[in-house]
């Protein structure tokens, strides 16, 4: 499958390039960034453009976008225009409306849409979704969600942060990686209630915290925070309670915990797993060697889902604009005081 990349010399677009060129079903045929020297870089012996005309001369079959949120769209329109599937980082776009139209192209076209929600593919939350798919927790009654960092001074750009370019705070920063994760493991979000505040870094339209309760269909509640206000630094979580157990996923550090028993109330067991490996790795190397693990998973199954596969980890557009209205209810709901009620959207391509 012959792939392009659309900021390739950037932090995330340099593992993507890597994760192309490692893939036995994949070859690098083209890049772009900005500058010809950045392109040039990060290229890999692939032709390498700063002109988005050229570079989509090239035959490929797919793109990969890793760009700042508030371009990502003419870039998946122009994509879709010419038949190609896209990869797309998250969050998918800047605004609800530029993410729906997104999606609605990819469909109108029926080329695949991938969203960048790598931490599905993270040891410690794919096992939380294969215990609850197990059954050994039980009925699933509520999960806990949350995913934070220390806030502005994590961040190299200021675009970064500044809500018309990535869209707004925390909500859409760390804590849509979390968005994504519960409806992996809840179902689909159908109704959120919540409040947002910018008390701490005043930055406008960026919210430093957020809390929400989220509900689905099936009657599988939530609570979610997210926050630029960690002491702590870098913390996503998810704990997932049933009638027989509850199981926990978190990172960093990568770790998980299950607590299982014969009935309500009856003997604990509980089970314990640290990742000492990933641990000994990322000291001696650095958390990158984590996500660019889990981008080689991604990238796998985004090309299964090019070729029809179902049944797949990876988020699909459907998934990448959930995750943006969320990140935009939340803030109406705090400012009205009422729930949001959202679409049920189910799967991208039944």
């Amino acid at each position: 499958m012959k792939f392009g990349v659309i900021g390739s010399a950037g932090k995330i677009g340099q593992m993507r390039v890597e994760t192309i060129v490692a893939h036995p079903d994949a070859e690098l045929v083209a890049v772009m960034d900005m500058t010809e020297e950045k392109a040039q870089a990060f290229a890999n012996g692939a032709p390498a453009f700063t002109d988005l005309d050229r570079f989509f001369e090239t035959p490929m079959d797919a793109v990969v976008i890793s760009t700042p949120a508030h371009v990502r769209e003419p870039l998946c329109l122009r994509a879709f225009d010419l038949g190609l599937n896209v990869l797309s980082e998250k969050p998918l776009a800047h605004t609800v409306e530029a993410a729906r139209r997104i999606v609605a192209a990819a469909k109108a076209a029926r080329c695949h849409l991938g969203a960048g929600f790598n931490m599905r593919f993270y040891p410690a939350f794919s096992y939380v979704k294969d215990i609850i798919d197990s059954g050994k927790i039980g009925e699933v009654d509520h999960i806990r969600i949350y995913g934070g960092h220390e806030g502005l001074p994590k961040f190299a750009y200021d675009w970064e942060y500044k809500a018309e370019v990535s869209g707004g705070g925390a909500l859409w920063d760390v804590g849509i990686h979390m968005t994504d994760m519960a409806r992996f493991v809840m179902g689909e979000i159908t109704s959120v209630y919540g409040v947002a505040t910018e008390n701490v870094w005043k930055e406008p339209g960026s919210e430093d915290n957020a809390m929400a309760i989220f509900k689905a269909p099936s009657g599988v509640n939530a609570i979610y925070q997210a926050t630029w206000t960690d002491w702590k630094g870098y913390k996503s979580l998810v704990e997932v309670y049933g009638s027989h157990g509850m199981v926990r996923g978190a990172y960093a550090p990568m770790e998980t915990l299950l607590l299982t028993m014969a009935k309500p109330g009856g003997p604990v067991t509980r089970t314990r797993n640290r990742f000492p490996e990933i641990m000994v790795r990322e000291k001696l190397k650095s958390w990158k060697t984590t996500a660019l693990a889990s981008f080689q998973q991604e990238m796998d199954e985004f090309i299964r889902l090019t070729r029809g596969e179902t049944g797949l980890a990876i988020a699909d557009g459907h998934a990448a604009l959930r995750a943006v209205e969320i990140a935009a209810a939340v803030p109406e709901s705090s400012r009205t005081g009422q729930e949001v009620h959202l679409e049920n959207l189910g799967p991208m391509f039944p």
